[in-house]
């Protein structure tokens, strides 16, 4: 056997010597975390399981990735299942919206809409463009929203910096609004040129003065901006109703902190409510001083729980005069997304979409201003179906921000809160943001928001109506308990004890 040149030898030396050198340390570390395991209390199964008991956190942790790949049923995931996740990407990425052999959605499940086919559907050359819709008849600039479909509120410090360059571009090329979020306007926000709606939280962040109050000079520069259409004041978030923003320490860095008006570095959390009104009468003011200072549109956003107050709203309204009203009221789902949130609010407090929405469409219609008051509905409708449902129910415009989040290749990896999303959705991290790029992202945000309009629109045709806002809810069946579906406009949607005795909220304790 011919001999090793010298070179090798020696290099097969400095191996081996440098293998039984990483076993040592090995063991060196399996004793010292034995030892540390023994001996900590926190952990009952580390302690009684030495080193393997850490497999058990491990595994765990691991299991959210897999789950969805290996384990999961098409439709069985929560909060948004494969089927979903899927036909947004396939949209996004100009694949359109068809799914082969068969669908794999149980049409018999309590609750599922089905849309009432017509016998004779219209052709589509006979099928009409949607028309903008006016909004702020009152105000001195109105606004005449092109698109049915939109972004809803993401904050600039919640997303990162790439994925609002993406939405900005992406909305102003397929023509919908770009809702700021409660964190104040950025430049990224105005790099594409699409409309945006500025939304002005409790903290009031973007427009709020050394006191935390809200700054007339600084809604007046806001408001010059030609971009900004309107102004949304948010009394309540789907997924924390009853709370405010909550920005981890890690994601407020300097320029997040510089937009938002608040110390960097340091967790940034709203107040509950805003403190300047505690009634109906006092949001009323509060909306007809944003609206003369800036001149343009204001709305409120809110999650529907006690619902009284929407019949005191309009009494309000009734009596001061319909000018005085909201422009539009964003209707929040009690099951709606956020980046950060207690558990205790997300799954227990407030009323999903598909109960509150037809809800104050009808008290509206039932006080005459249901043609004054927009209504935009928001919460987990990302798909067509659910789109066209919520246009039937009531709504005048619909819009998403979860949807649009997969647009820009969000994998459901639930680690929004901890500034290390995978995609570059929601971090501040440089080299995970650069997974995210700008300029393709944008062509998945417009491609996506076609798409929605596209299938909604053949949906509409389908029950023979030429456009989505024309869907009323007699185009709508519910399956019930029974698995038969009864007409949408059966069900009575202003409950018995709707009116002087429907639930309120209690006075507040000063």
């Amino acid at each position: 056997m011919p001999m090793l040149p010298q070179w090798a030898m020696d290099a097969m030396n400095i191996l081996t010597q440098a293998f039984i050198l990483a076993l040592g340390l090995a063991a060196l570390a399996a004793v010292v975390m034995y030892a540390a395991d023994v001996t900590q209390t926190r952990d009952a199964v580390r302690r009684n399981y030495p080193l393997v008991g850490r497999f058990r956190s491990l595994f765990t942790t691991l299991g959210e990735f897999f789950r969805q790949y290996f384990f999961a049923m098409d439709r069985e995931e929560l909060p948004f299942n494969r089927a979903e996740r899927d036909w947004v990407y396939r949209s996004a990425q100009g694949e359109g919206g068809t799914i082969p052999f068969g669908s794999t959605k149980p049409m018999d499940k309590p609750g599922t809409a089905i849309f009432v086919n017509c016998a004779f559907p219209l052709l589509d050359d006979h099928a009409a463009a949607t028309q903008p819709l006016r909004i702020g008849p009152f105000a001195r600039e109105p606004y005449d929203a092109p698109s049915f479909f939109n972004i809803s509120g993401m904050s600039y410090g919640a997303l990162s910096t790439p994925a609002i360059r993406a939405l900005s571009r992406g909305a102003a090329k397929s023509g919908i609004w770009l809702n700021t979020g409660e964190g104040g306007l950025s430049d990224m926000h105005l790099e594409g040129g699409c409309d945006l709606v500025f939304q002005i939280g409790t903290a009031k962040y973007g427009v709020r003065n050394s006191e935390g109050g809200l700054s007339v000079e600084r809604l007046r520069e806001v408001a010059a901006r030609p971009q900004v259409k309107m102004f949304e004041l948010k009394l309540s978030q789907g997924a924390k109703p009853g709370k405010g923003g909550i920005l981890p320490a890690e994601k407020v860095t300097k320029e997040v902190a510089k937009i938002r008006g608040i110390p960097a570095g340091e967790a940034s959390i709203s107040p509950n409510r805003h403190p300047e009104f505690d009634n109906v009468d006092g949001l009323l003011d509060m909306i007809g001083h944003i609206r003369e200072v800036t001149g343009k549109p204001v709305g409120i956003k809110a999650v529907i729980g006690a619902y009284g107050w929407i019949e005191d709203l309009c009494e309000a309204v009734t009596r001061r005069g319909v000018e005085s009203a909201p422009d539009f009221v964003t209707v929040d789902s009690g099951d709606g997304g956020t980046g950060a949130a207690p558990m205790a609010l997300m799954d227990n407090v407030g009323l999903t979409i598909r109960e509150s929405l037809p809800m104050v469409a009808d008290i509206l219609e039932r006080y005459g201003l249901r043609g004054r008051i927009r209504i935009v509905a928001s919460g987990k409708l990302l798909i067509p179906g659910a789109v066209a449902w919520a246009l039937a129910a009531g709504a005048d415009f619909v819009q998403c921000g979860r949807g649009f989040m997969f647009s820009l290749g969000c994998i459901q990896a639930m680690k929004c809160h901890r500034n290390t999303c995978p995609t570059g959705v929601t971090t501040h991290d440089k080299r995970l943001q650069r997974g995210l790029v700008v300029s393709d992202k944008a062509e998945r945000v417009a491609e996506y928001a076609n798409t929605i309009r596209e299938h909604v629109e053949m949906i509409a045709h389908s029950c023979g109506v030429a456009e989505p806002r024309l869907l009323r809810r007699k185009h709508v069946r519910l399956v019930q308990e029974h698995g038969r579906s009864v007409p949408m406009t059966a069900i009575d949607y202003l409950p018995p004890d709707t009116g002087a005795n429907a639930p309120r909220d209690m006075p507040v304790q000063h």
